[in-house]
């Protein structure tokens, strides 16, 4: 294969290098184009044919439906380590040693105060504000907290920085939760899992002792592995986007919250929920709106199916779709919105029109049947799925700072007015 690539404009000819990945992807480095052919840019919306970075974080196949984390395949990952080993691994570059992940443990519980004036800041907010509203100005406002910029040159600045948010972002999570539903804010336990701290922090009532079920430990474990990272989507962009112009790492991840918050990124798994609801209410055929779904004429979408990115079965979905039935098993949930979600599922994998165009279930479709099983609200969805995009957002925000990368700056093609005259107001 050449090592460049050719682009002629009018009878010019230009050449630009090609960069190959370690997974032998080929991108064309058009990073000097504007410069070269004295303003030509290139366009494209959504970006879906542009690399904004090299990156050694995350490799997707959406063809023959691959993620791996620094190597690993998701299926090793959520079969072998925690979600804490995972976040390690992201944020660091390797699998933690047994003391280096006992360490990383015992740093976050240490950090997992959260100071008091920020209970003033959650006083503020309405029982009906939107969790994801709230979780990303708390996040914003640990900045107050925090205000010493991190040098992305000091590991020790860098490690501190980790350990604080993988810490409080949980706290912050349970008690948006507890705000919502009226129970006293609880600090956790020490003494437990990240996992099993974080659904006590949810869960746990004052006046009853708090048990741990390991069947939702083990699902939500799963969950957040699966949700660590996925390469340049639209959350992980802006965090990056953000950090380039050396806002701070709690900003930074502010502003991916709220990208995250959109239905068509993390906000997917609560549409998937709200669209089963609809079906309830319309009385729960299924088949009528699976016909529904084929019909290009009517504006029914089919919400949880197929993916953007992956042209097959995504990876996580296989994973998730063991962990929710285990759940609604082990659970015993006799839950109606359950059975039309199950009802489908079955339905879609069966129905030569969804199997021919691989419009598959995917991870929002199953991560939302579990949130549900396990008495999450629907307007929590999202949140749960920041907290497990944390690692992922921090490591690419790492990598992109200590890369030195330009700030971000994308150009347009304008398309407005030429120059007018300026008529004076009496006049127009």
């Amino acid at each position: 294969m050449a090592n460049t690539a050719t682009i002629e404009i009018d009878g010019k000819r230009f050449e630009f290098p090609l960069v190959k990945g370690s997974e032998n992807e080929v991108a064309i480095d058009i990073s000097k184009l504007r410069s070269s052919t004295n303003g030509i840019i290139t366009i494209d919306p959504g970006f879906k044919n542009t690399g904004s970075c090299e990156s050694a974080i995350t490799f997707l196949d959406g063809e023959k439906g691959i993620l791996r984390y620094r190597g690993y395949s998701i299926e090793t990952l959520a079969e072998k380590v925690d979600f804490l080993e995972v976040a390690y691994l992201l944020i660091f570059g390797e699998l933690p040693t047994k003391s280096q992940n006992d360490k990383f443990h015992a740093d976050i519980i240490a950090e997992s105060h959260v100071d008091e004036d920020i209970k003033k800041i959650l006083d503020a907010f309405p029982k009906t504000a939107h969790p994801m509203g709230i979780m990303s100005s708390l996040t914003s406002a640990l900045t107050a907290f925090n205000a010493t910029s991190v040098n992305v040159d000091s590991e020790e600045d860098m490690y501190k920085s980790v350990v604080k948010l993988l810490g409080k972002l949980p706290v912050l999570l349970a008690w948006t939760l507890r705000k919502k539903q009226g129970l006293p804010l609880d600090y956790g336990d020490n003494s437990l899992g990240y996992v099993e701290n974080l659904l006590k922090m949810m869960f746990s009532k004052p006046n009853s002792e708090y048990v741990q079920d390991q069947v939702l430990v083990d699902a939500l474990d799963k969950l957040l592995i699966l949700h660590a990272d996925h390469e340049q989507n639209c959350s992980t962009s802006t965090v990056r986007i953000v950090g380039s112009s050396h806002a701070g790492l709690f900003a930074s991840i502010s502003a991916g919250i709220s990208a995250l918050w959109g239905p068509l990124h993390g906000g997917a798994n609560q549409a998937v929920l709200e669209m089963l609801e609809d079906i309830q209410a319309d009385g729960g055929d299924t088949k009528k709106y699976m016909a529904k779904a084929k019909d290009k004429n009517d504006p029914f979408r089919l919400m949880g199916f197929g993916h953007r990115v992956y042209k097959n079965f995504d990876p996580r979905a296989k994973i998730i779709k063991k962990a929710a039935d285990q759940v609604l098993h082990d659970l015993g949930v006799n839950d109606p919105i359950l059975e039309i979600a199950k009802a489908l599922e079955k339905e879609a994998l069966e129905d030569p029109y969804f199997v021919d165009r691989k419009l598959y279930p995917n991870v929002d479709f199953y991560s939302g049947i579990i949130y549900r099983a396990m008495g999450i609200p629907t307007d929590m969805f999202t949140v749960m799925f920041a907290v497990g995009r944390l690692p992922g957002w921090i490591a690419q925000w790492r990598e992109m700072r200590l890369r030195k990368e330009p700030i971000g700056r994308p150009r347009q093609v304008y398309t407005g007015e030429t120059e007018r005259n300026y008529v004076p107001v009496e006049e127009r």
